[in-house]
């Protein structure tokens, strides 16, 4: 659900939910404070343990964002460095296999980095998995048929090995893509926090002051959530995975092979 959503309507529903629980608090505690003598200390223990709460609550789900979002971006310098290897074993290679497994290589390079650009799950994303998967069988092909024509060298087999490589770490890539931080826990960290921050409200206004640095607090925890649901939104929003690996494995491919394959086996 909230993947879906663009950075400003996230930022607006966290705002709403946030802000507004605490100033329905406010408004509460106003209405309450005639009877502040008798609910303060209740309101007060109540109000103190849900902030603890909700401490350790926004704590977890940050920590959980943080992780999958060095997880991605451990996965792109993986897929990077495996592509890079692959070409460089690709080019010892004998014709005609050398020059079409070069150039679809530096075709598979560009898929991968458009994922980098694609919603994970999307329409478009689908797409260039399955340009992906296309390229992945003609470039197995044509290792194959190095193989076969050269049985006993070395480089084929080192080619193959890269190969496959190549292929497991956008395996990795993609299923860290998609491997969010589940709903629950992003709901569950909004809920509590309006709630939390609702009652703190409450109890200040009850007391008849402290009311503006409460909804400061306030604006502080919808910031907090941004970043965590911004760092669980991997191609989009203010914090994004970079691809920078890639096009510099991309741009290392632009100057003319410095290896060159025997013309026969």
């Amino acid at each position: 659900m909230f993947f879906r959503l663009s950075s400003w309507e996230l930022a607006l529903i966290l705002f709403a939910v946030v802000v507004g629980g605490t100033a329905l608090g406010v408004g509460i505690g106003r209405y309450l404070r005639r009877h502040s003598e008798v609910l303060r200390e209740p309101f007060g223990v109540l109000q103190a343990a849900l902030l603890g709460l909700v401490g350790l609550i926004l704590a977890f789900g940050l920590s959980l964002a943080v992780g999958r979002y060095e997880d991605r971006r451990a996965a792109v310098v993986n897929e990077a460095n495996t592509i890079g290897t692959t070409y460089l074993r690709a080019e010892p290679l004998a014709e005609p296999m050398r020059s079409r497994s070069l150039d679809l290589l530096k075709r598979y390079t560009d898929t991968s980095i458009s994922l980098s650009k694609e919603v994970p799950g999307s329409g478009r994303s689908r797409v260039t998995l399955a340009a992906s998967s296309v390229l992945q069988r003609r470039l197995w092909r044509l290792a194959g048929q190095s193989l076969t024509r050269a049985p006993v060298a070395s480089a084929p087999r080192l080619y193959v090995e890269s190969l496959n490589e190549m292929f497991d770490a956008q395996t990795v890539r993609v299923a860290a893509l998609a491997n969010r931080v589940p709903n629950a826990v992003l709901t569950l960290e909004v809920a509590a926090a309006a709630v939390a921050l609702g009652l703190l409200a409450v109890y200040l206004s009850m007391l008849g002051r402290g009311v503006i640095v409460v909804l400061l607090a306030s604006v502080l925890v919808t910031a907090l959530l941004l970043v965590t649901f911004d760092l669980d939104r991997p191609t989009r929003g203010l914090i994004t995975v970079p691809d920078t690996a890639l096009t510099n494995v991309r741009q290392m491919m632009v100057p003319a092979p410095a290896a060159t394959g025997p013309s026969s086996p």
